[in-house]
């Protein structure tokens, strides 16, 4: 800023240089669909407090008001449900506002006042659910007060009993102090949140495409983002452990998404579209992943195992322990119309034979389908 930027120039004066001419919804959702995605969360309103929709709580400080003159969350919902209605339609939203007047009084209250609350956080979000009936409400920015401030209850009450939604609505876990990770149909506990391991609850793996930023960062350099590679790994991470991913990519003032991150999101789409049996419908397998070899993870479904495998192994030869084949045991590879891969049992174990790399259509991270195969008993 004091690079750049005139000496008096504020937050507040960026709002009219964010014209978002260049959006448009209908790409967006073209561009998610591409990428294989099964629902989209769309920031509606941050930690600054601008809405991204004509809200009357937010007078000159919303996207109608100043700046696009439109309803960038009525336009990318319209077009999300009737371009790709198999994509659920999902709307992030900040709790708290760093520079509301109303929220820095309470918070000097010690939160013991709530006119923030009453006058702003829950008219807002009773008008979200209202205009736009999001499938997914993901709530933020609730680390500083209780749950009772943020009148949480009275409102998921009010979400789950009372509303058209009632049978769809997933929440997630940020909804006051103590709340996270502990309450919510899925959790996410911390940003960039991977365990590494089975979760007892489902969850989800919010993670950035930027290294550095959940935003557009004109500086950035190439090797700030994201390898497919490494996307792929988060990927095969995540779901091997029973979460979900949700892939962060920020947009331009203009309403552009930068080309590098949508070559990501297409990369990841060729990849489902070629491995997806092992993503969609799966659940997690006794074994989250391989004993002896790293870099394999491994999903389920009905009675077969999918083992996910990130790096091509050396000789053309994978070994995994984790796994136990039989004479009635059979190995295909996603993406290899060759037929059944030749296998044969070690003591712990199985080796696999792959074909040749050129035959096979994925370019990154490579899915055995194995039927017919039992977890090791270590």
């Amino acid at each position: 800023m004091n690079d750049n930027y005139r000496p008096d120039f504020g937050y507040a004066d960026f709002a009219p240089h964010f014209t978002a001419e260049f959006f448009n919804a209908e790409e967006w959702a073209s561009v998610f669909n591409a990428s294989g995605a099964r629902y989209v969360v769309l920031t509606s309103k941050h930690h600054e407090g601008y809405a991204l929709w004509p809200s009357a709580y937010s007078w000159n400080w919303n996207s109608m008001d100043v700046g696009p003159k439109r309803d960038l969350v009525g336009e990318l919902a319209d077009a999300v449900r009737n371009a790709t209605p198999h994509i659920h339609f999902g709307l992030y939203h900040s709790l708290y506002e760093w520079f509301n007047p109303l929220f820095q009084r309470d918070a000097s209250n010690f939160y013991q006042t709530d006119d923030f609350v009453q006058r702003k956080v829950m008219p807002e979000l009773y008008d979200l659910v209202a205009r736009y009936v999001p499938e997914i409400i993901w709530s933020d920015g609730d680390w500083d007060a209780p749950a009772v401030y943020w009148h949480s209850k009275e409102f998921l009450a009010w979400l789950f009993n009372d509303t058209p939604l009632n049978e769809t609505v997933v929440v997630n876990d940020r909804w006051g102090t103590g709340v996270i990770c502990n309450h919510g149909t899925f959790y996410t506990c911390t940003d960039r949140y991977s365990p590494g391991v089975l979760q007892p609850h489902k969850w989800e793996n919010a993670m950035t495409l930027d290294r550095k930023s959940w935003g557009y960062r004109r500086e950035a350099a190439t090797s700030d983002y994201l390898t497919i590679h490494e996307l792929l790994t988060e990927l095969a991470r995540t779901i091997s452990c029973g979460g979900n991913l949700l892939v962060n990519i920020g947009p331009t003032s203009s309403g552009r998404l930068p080309p590098i991150m949508e070559e990501r999101l297409l990369q990841l789409g060729t990849w489902l579209h070629i491995n997806g049996d092992a993503v969609y419908g799966t659940q997690p397998w006794v074994y989250q992943n391989d004993t002896i070899t790293p870099g394999i993870w491994y999903t389920t479904k009905d009675d077969t195992v999918f083992a996910i495998v990130l790096e091509w192994p050396e000789e053309e030869i994978l070994v995994m322990n984790s796994v136990t084949a039989s004479g009635g045991s059979r190995v295909r590879m996603l993406g290899y119309q060759g037929g059944t891969l030749e296998f044969s049992m070690a003591e712990y174990g199985m080796e696999v034979a792959f074909p040749l790399m050129s035959k096979v259509e994925s370019q990154w991270v490579w899915v055995l389908e194995l039927e017919g195969v039992e977890p090791t008993p270590f």
